[in-house]
Parts: structure tokens; sequence; C-alpha cells
């Protein structure tokens, strides 16, 4: 039995790993074609967060709340570091 836990679980990891590093070295914005740059989507994710935050803090999500809070805050520092970079 432990030579089939051993063997099972070398396999998953296996596929995994084939998983990650196959394909194409694409991004999902070059697939995507014109879909806005790092801009847009951290706006978008900035939006869609602060949205998300209200949901959970609604529901009493204390720990999701503060996690989706966390990730707002990073994306709207994200939009403040960009743009001071384009003043420049």
């Amino acid at each position: 039995m432990l030579d089939w836990d051993a063997d099972f679980l070398s396999k998953a990891r296996g596929g995994r790993k084939r998983t990650a590093s196959g394909g194409s070295k694409r991004s999902l914005t070059d697939e995507r074609g014109g879909e806005g740059g790092p801009d847009e989507a951290v706006a978008f994710i900035a939006e869609t967060v602060a949205e998300l935050v209200k949901l959970a803090k609604n529901h009493r999500l204390e720990v999701l709340s503060y996690l989706l809070g966390m990730a707002q805050l990073e994306a709207e520092e994200r939009m403040r570091t960009r743009s001071k970079r384009k003043l420049s």
C-alpha cells in the first residue's frame, strides 16, 4: 500500500509539472488580444475586489474580507505607483 501511495504522489506531481511547463510561453494578455494593458487590469481588479470586500463584510466573512481588503490595497498601490511613473 505504501508503494502505491508514493507512486500516486509522484505521478500527480509529475502531471502538474508537465502542465505548468508545457504549452506556449505567451501571457494571458497576449492570448486575449487588445483587452487593455496592465493599467486597465489593475483598475479592473481594484474595482472588482472593492465590491467583493463589501459582499464579504455584509456576510460577516471576516478573514475573507480582510484578505480581499489586502488585495484591494495592493491593486490601489499599483495604480498609484504606475501613475507616478507616467508623470515623470
